[in-house]
């Protein structure tokens, strides 16, 4: 072999290992489901800061994701996502769990308990540390193979907007109320016909006279443009609300590499913050959104949500002992989530705990 001809074949060897990746990515895929479209904030930010905090933290590890965003009824309806984790159809998710009060009773806990706190924030930090704290909120997931990511989403302040003015709760009488999963239970005692409802059908139901008013809260108000079928708004100050966590397939996780499951993790978390501190930043504008009439903005008074919180039925005991009934740990949970609101300086309207 010549010298010119060594030295040609030299540099296409060396060519060519400079052109090969000095590592091999292993590429894995993931599919996100949520039933609600991305015009809803909890949606937003799988694409926006899970998806994207999840890659970052990936580089360099030899591994990698390919995202599959399955939203808006395209592979799980809402309510469906636990279900497609479950039947392997999903790896990750957010469960709203407000639409899964009968699979998913302890992590209904904020829901039966109204009237408390409108801070989101402190709501999702005691609801964290409930799942870090007491072993049946864990289990309660492991029963459906899926596995707790942590952090999730909570709706800010719930209030309620009409297509009739409210001033009192006199004025719900035979009135039909939509309302989300457990949270129709907040019109017993009223004289309102509570039905159950979600937010992608409410301007239809309210525009067709199936509700004449919904229980909702501000930043999903909003975008839906329910302010265009249900003009009155009365803050009631139901409170902020826990309604969806992130989740993984457990049986598939187990299967990642550490790194992976670290950084799903961490995806969940910055979700978490990202998310409150959008909601934090949306709700004045909201509001101006909802209730661009100040004639049709009314506040309850004081002495009327007192009265309103006086007049519901003994709501958290009945859920805890139900919860109590299926073996789970619904008095602790209830008495915990309570007492670290009230320790945290919230206030209930009434005390909703069993002693």
């Amino acid at each position: 072999m010549t010298k010119t001809l060594r030295g040609l074949l030299a540099g296409t060897a060396l060519a060519g290992c400079l052109a090969m990746p000095a590592t091999a990515q292993e590429s894995i895929n993931v599919t996100v489901v949520n039933g609600h479209p991305p015009i809803f904030l909890w949606v937003k930010h799988l694409t926006e800061t899970l998806i994207p905090t999840v890659d970052a933290a990936l580089e360099g590890s030899g591994y990698s994701i390919n995202w599959t965003e399955a939203y808006g009824g395209s592979l799980a309806s809402v309510g469906g996502e636990l279900d497609a984790i479950e039947d392997g159809l999903a790896e990750v998710a957010v469960v709203p769990t407000v639409f899964l009060p009968t699979k998913l009773p302890l992590q209904n806990v904020t829901y039966n308990t109204p009237f408390g706190p409108s801070d989101p924030q402190m709501v999702m930090d005691v609801m964290d540390t409930l799942h870090n704290t007491i072993p049946g909120m864990i289990e309660s997931w492991q029963t459906y193979d899926a596995e707790y990511l942590g952090g999730g989403f909570a709706l800010d302040n719930y209030l309620l907007m009409t297509s009739f003015p409210v001033n009192s709760i006199d004025d719900l009488a035979g009135r039909r109320i939509g309302a989300p999963g457990p949270a129709v239970n907040w019109l017993e005692g009223t004289g309102a016909v509570g039905v159950a409802g979600n937010l992608t059908t409410y301007y239809n139901d309210i525009q067709t006279g199936v509700f004449e008013g919904v229980i909702v809260f501000p930043t999903a108000a909003a975008p839906a443009r329910l302010n265009e079928v249900a003009p009155y708004v009365t803050v009631t100050d139901f409170g902020a609300q826990y309604a969806g966590t992130l989740v993984a397939n457990a049986t598939w996780m187990a299967d990642q590499p550490e790194v992976v499951q670290n950084a799903l993790r961490a995806g969940a978390e910055a979700y978490t913050s990202a998310y409150i501190a959008e909601q934090t930043a949306r709700v004045t504008a909201a509001m101006a959104a909802i209730a661009p009439d100040p004639a049709n903005l009314h506040v309850l008074a004081p002495e009327e949500r007192a009265r309103w919180a006086a007049v519901l039925p003994d709501i958290a005991g009945t859920w805890a002992a139900n919860a109590d009934g299926m073996g789970l740990p619904g008095t602790e949970v209830l008495n915990a989530y309570v007492s670290a609101l009230i320790e945290a300086g919230a206030d209930f309207g009434r005390d909703w705990s069993m002693r």
